[in-house]
């Protein structure tokens, strides 16, 4: 499955990058509005964050690529 580039804003701190397969994604962006701890699935681990201070979360899933990226 593909993975995409995710950024999380967090107040307080500096954005945190990570790597995402669309499904870890979706359930991420599913999970936001309920502002709980939230345990991601990421490459080399799992990254536990509280949704209630996520400000922003920027992915590449719709940018347009050019070349072979």
């Amino acid at each position: 499955m593909a993975q995409q580039r995710v950024t999380l804003g967090l107040q307080f701190t500096a954005p945190v990058p990570v790597k995402l397969d669309e499904t870890e994604l979706d359930a991420l962006l599913e999970a936001l509005p309920k502002g709980e701890w939230y345990d991601v699935k990421v490459d080399d681990g799992t990254l536990r964050v509280n949704l209630s201070q996520v400000i922003y979360v920027k992915t590449d899933r719709d940018e347009p690529r050019i070349g072979f990226s």
